[in-house]
């Protein structure tokens, strides 16, 4: 069975993943590292705003809100 790469954003209420890659030509990608977002860190999606932005993840046990073209530069499985 082949997982199909996805991004954060798609990620849905309590679902959790891995973090497998982080885009680096996206203007945010050192911001995102720099806050915890690291690949093979495991993240959960706690709350999403009204309209999907910003987005609330669990990340290295702190709980962290990003805008969700910022959630897109990260690859999950």
């Amino acid at each position: 069975m082949v997982m199909k790469m996805k991004k954060a954003s798609e990620l849905q209420y309590g679902e959790k993943a891995t973090i497998d890659n982080i885009d680096f030509s996206h203007p945010s990608s050192q911001r995102i590292i720099e806050i915890g977002f690291t690949p093979g860190q495991e993240i959960e999606l706690m709350n999403k705003s009204f309209f999907n932005d910003p987005l609330a993840f669990s990340v290295r046990g702190s709980l962290v809100a990003i805008r969700k073209n910022e959630a897109d530069c990260i690859s999950v499985s």
